[in-house]
């Protein structure tokens, strides 16, 4: 190792010169006591301007006694320095997280110095830029000079992550251990998002996923998923449980098959110590994992972010609330665009349906006046809260309301559905507002499998089902109409199916069988009871489309139908069967139904009293 590289404190204006733009190193890699060093001969220099992205650690650069001194370009925010740009002594400058390599290269912010963290070299000269790769590696290629600190606690991580020793114009030796992010404790709402996201997860999925409770979550609930893929921005600890199980073995990925792909890791030391010298893990540039191209061509790619509000329309606000700058756009639109463009791809919009204890709802009619957009109504496909799935793409702004009001918190249902109404965005028929049925539990849908061994979804009917319900009512044959109807019904007007999907399911219950085609979702059967005027019974009716009948679907729609009126202290149901639908009779039977006389010779009356001997 040369003795010119070695950095002397006393020497700093070798290296960095006033006005100089400095680019400081990201996250877990950002060399702390390199700029500490720096900091200590500030006096000797004037107007620098520090850029970077998120950065973990002490951060002092952004103390308040420096903001006189220089000026610190945000191009996305921590804690530190989210209060330094709303307290107006730091900037924000929103970008792509794909493009903030270009800004560099194309001297759009042209650099003048590199301060980066690196591993020591190997026998052949080459330093690991380590746990963060993303844009430190545009950086080092743009900037003038390259200083850097070398320490021996920065895994050596494999991939597009090395820089010669030669290329540094500087080092300074210094080992510290690297900031660390400790997963938090899962609560029950966290818990129920990451369920209802894992339903619209498939076997061999390639996964994009930040960093908190909610990837975690998710997490939580693939562990009997198989051949999952990694390709994300950020590797997490949550990561590390599904790859010591075998559920992620990368082997069905459509690039980088065996791999896992990441630019840039965060979390404990027990993660450090997973990646370092890992072939299996390979960390590239930003401009190259996060670009659209590059992540469409992923196996059945599906994007997890978050949000801080969604408006009814579909819009997502994740940067600002407000006036007041939060995070950043980082590489949300990105990775949503990449996995839209994937065929089978999945891009998901995951959040919590409320904030400050339930008094705040985070979907709301419209954004928060100063809050920005970041991810369009055009580019969302699933938003997905504690309370189900709403499924955006391809939806009307009526269909997209009804969907979005169904996920928002109950108690803020009502007021959404008034205020839609003054937009004229839903019917003045639209009567109710999307209902629990609490009998399901904590996550009111289903995922199950029947005799062809396909994925369906078992959950309540809603009001923004009006359309499917149309669509399943015309699939089917003339006979299938007058068996289910009991007339010659030949139209399904948009007034009546409202009125059969717009019921209280507080009172009467629709359930359906859906299957998901990508962000279609088609009903194959639907099973209701409807209360009866003394309100201790119930008649209950069941179709199912002609191409699904025979693979239990009616059954199992019986099975839940008898329970929730179980649970509802129902004391009696009924159903009236054509005598020409033998296959009714007999799911009727074997759920211990009986049969009456009844005064039509054209149909059956069966009855079961649910009782204790019924359980």
């Amino acid at each position: 190792m040369e003795m010119k590289k070695i950095l002397n404190p006393d020497h700093w204006k070798q290296y960095v010169k006033p006005g100089d733009r400095v680019f400081i190193g990201s996250g877990a890699g950002c060399p702390t006591a390199l700029i500490r060093s720096l900091l200590g001969k500030i006096d000797e220099l004037n107007d620098l301007e520090f850029v970077h992205i998120l950065t973990l650690g002490e951060n002092p650069w952004i103390d308040p006694q420096y903001k006189n001194r220089f000026i610190i370009n945000n191009l996305f925010l921590g804690a530190t320095s989210r209060k330094a740009v709303n307290e107006g002594y730091a900037d924000y400058t929103p970008c792509f997280l794909s493009e903030i390599p270009g800004l560099f290269k194309e001297g759009v912010l042209p650099l003048d110095v590199a301060l980066v963290q690196v591993s020591p070299p190997d026998e052949h000269g080459y330093c690991s830029m380590g746990v963060s790769v993303d844009v430190v590696s545009s950086a080092c290629e743009s900037a003038r000079r390259i200083v850097a600190q070398i320490n021996s606690n920065m895994p050596r991580t494999l991939g597009q992550s090395f820089i010669h020793i030669d290329k540094l114009d500087a080092i300074f030796e210094f080992d510290e251990l690297l900031p660390e992010h400790n997963p938090v404790e899962l609560d029950q709402v966290t818990l129920r998002i990451g369920k209802y996201v894992s339903m619209l997860i498939e076997d061999e999925s390639t996964l994009q996923m930040g960093i908190g409770k909610i990837p975690d979550a998710v997490l939580h609930y693939l562990k009997n998923h198989s051949d999952l893929g990694i390709h994300t921005e950020m590797f997490s600890d949550g990561i590390l449980d599904l790859c010591e199980r075998g559920n992620i073995t990368n082997a069905c990925k459509g690039i980088h098959k065996n791999k896992t792909i990441t630019s840039f890791c965060l979390g404990t030391k027990k993660l450090y110590d997973y990646v370092d010298n890992n072939p299996h893990i390979e960390f590239h540039p930003s401009e190259y994992v996060n670009s659209p191209t590059t992540i469409a061509k992923n196996h059945k790619m599906v994007a997890i972010n978050s949000a801080i509000e969604i408006d009814l329309t579909g819009q997502v606000v994740s940067d600002s609330l407000g006036y007041q700058f939060y995070s950043g756009i980082g590489g949300q639109v990105d990775f949503i665009r990449g996995a839209s463009m994937c065929p089978e791809g999945k891009p998901i919009i995951a959040i919590s349906s409320t904030a400050k204890n339930d008094t705040i709802s985070k979907i709301v009619l419209s954004i928060t006046s100063g809050s920005g957009v970041v991810t369009s109504r055009g580019d969302v496909h699933y938003v997905v809260t504690e309370y189900g799935i709403a499924t955006l793409r391809g939806r009307s702004i009526r269909e997209r309301a009804l969907e979005l009001i169904q996920v928002a918190h109950p108690k803020f249902r009502d007021s959404l559905l008034e205020k839609v109404r003054d937009q004229f965005w839903v019917p003045s028929y639209q009567k109710h507002k999307p209902d629990l049925v609490p009998e399901f539990g904590d996550v009111d849908e289903i995922k199950i499998k029947f005799k062809d061994d396909k994925n369906y979804f078992l959950r309540p009917l809603r009001p923004s089902d009006q359309r499917r319900l149309q669509e399943f009512f015309y699939s089917h044959e003339i006979d299938s109409i007058y068996q289910r109807y009991r007339s010659n019904l030949t139209t399904m007007s948009q007034n009546r199916a409202y009125k059969l999907v717009n019921i209280d399911q507080t009172n009467d219950l629709g359930l359906v069988v859906i299957k998901r085609a990508g962000p279609r979702e088609v009903i194959h059967a639907v099973g209701r009871f409807f209360i009866n005027n003394d309100g201790k019974s119930a008649e209950t009716a069941f179709i199912v489309s002609e191409e699904k009948q025979g693979l239990g679907m009616a059954s199992k729609l019986m099975e839940h139908v008898v329970d929730i009126a179980r649970k509802r202290n129902i004391k009696q149901l009924m159903g009236y069967v054509r005598n020409d639908n033998p296959r009714m009779w007999h799911i009727l039977e074997k759920h211990g139904f009986q049969k009456f006389p009844n005064e039509d010779v054209s149909e059956r009356l069966y009855k079961l009293t649910l009782n204790e001997s019924n359980k």
